[in-house]
């Protein structure tokens, strides 16, 4: 994988879709927000500038490549962007635990595991690759909201594995959304920065999860310089176009020979056969014994052979099916006298 929160600056565009009305809570912040120099609730100023105080949520690689985009923008004395830096990340069966905890220990950044977040004051929350669902109450906590840098057009793509279904339906086009997070409902919140990018012929999720990655840290670091300014440019996601990226399990890798074709083979490979921990790509029996005969009927089958011009997506797994055998008919002795 939540209301619209600018608590700082301009007013708050209506959230949650057409015809609906925040709550009671949205709509004070909203009229506190429109004071210059307002205090929240816990009677701490808010800053109206950087440098910011950042607690970010991540797990995975993806979310490592912005953590460190962070944290190079804190290191940076001369630019004064981001003042504090923690971390809050998922618990791992590892020792080592994730990528996004193996970097902030190694950095030297306090991190905490979920459902703990600290108890300290910061600005802004960042979210990558995090797969919770981050309640109303703690979206609050933060004067500017949470900012999740989200690997996909949106809202083509909503949900937590954009990229590995990019490469699955084999779009041509990917790309980076800094958005604003609202609660109860995953990537709907408005859109405050889109990038695009091609995606390379026969990449794989891990090869393009680098590309994207790279891309979100810098489009992030971009959002911060002008925070106030990105929020009041914010945009609302369009209705249309609206696609999901459910979570994936190893039962995704699985081919289904006499169903998909050769091209959508390659796909799946390119999507999941490299992911950590698994099998890869697994094949799946048939209803009859898979030969080598099968197998070369294939993809190699006769129309193919004699057709080049044919496309690998018309060209799919056909098991062969052979004539019976006929029966031997038993020769009748007839008895000689």
């Amino acid at each position: 994988m939540r209301v619209l929160v600018r608590c700082c600056c301009g007013p708050l565009p209506v959230g949650g879709g057409a015809g609906r009305r925040p709550n009671s809570r949205w709509r004070a912040l909203a009229r506190l927000s429109a004071a210059p120099g307002w205090e929240d609730g816990q009677g701490a100023r808010v800053r109206e500038k950087a440098p910011w105080r950042v607690l970010f949520f991540g797990t995975d690689h993806f979310a490592r490549e912005t953590l460190r985009a962070l944290h190079a923008a804190r290191e940076n004395k001369e630019e004064e962007l981001i003042e504090k830096l923690e971390v809050v990340t998922v618990p791992s069966p590892s020792p080592k635990g994730l990528p996004v905890k193996q970097y902030a220990v190694q950095s030297q950044l306090p991190v905490y595991e979920w459902p703990d977040v600290g108890s300290g004051e910061y600005d802004v929350g960042v979210v990558a690759s995090f797969g919770r669902l981050l309640s109303e109450a703690l979206i609050l906590k933060f004067p500017y909201g949470i900012l999740n840098v989200h690997p996909s057009c949106l809202p083509r793509w909503r949900g937590p594995a954009p990229i590995i279904h990019t490469i699955l339906q084999g779009d041509t086009v990917a790309g980076v959304t800094i958005m604003q997070i609202k609660p109860k409902r995953f990537d709907v919140g408005p859109i405050l920065k889109q990038e695009t990018v091609p995606v390379p012929p026969k990449s794989t999720s891990k090869e393009l999860e680098a590309v994207l990655s790279r891309l979100g840290a810098n489009m992030l670091i971009s959002v911060l310089k002008n925070l106030p300014e990105s929020l009041n440019n914010g945009r609302q996601q369009p209705a249309e176009g609206v696609t999901h990226a459910p979570k994936i399990s190893a039962a995704t890798s699985c081919i289904k020979w006499e169903e998909q074709t050769s091209e959508q083979i390659f796909r799946l490979y390119r999507a999941v056969g490299n992911i950590d921990d698994w099998i890869g790509v697994r094949s799946v029996m048939l209803k009859k014994t898979l030969t080598a005969t099968d197998f070369y009927n294939g993809y190699l089958h006769p129309w193919y052979q004699k057709n080049s011009h044919a496309q690998p997506s018309q060209c799919r797994f056909q098991t062969l099916r052979l004539p019976p055998k006929k029966k031997k008919q038993k020769k009748k002795i007839v008895a000689m006298q």
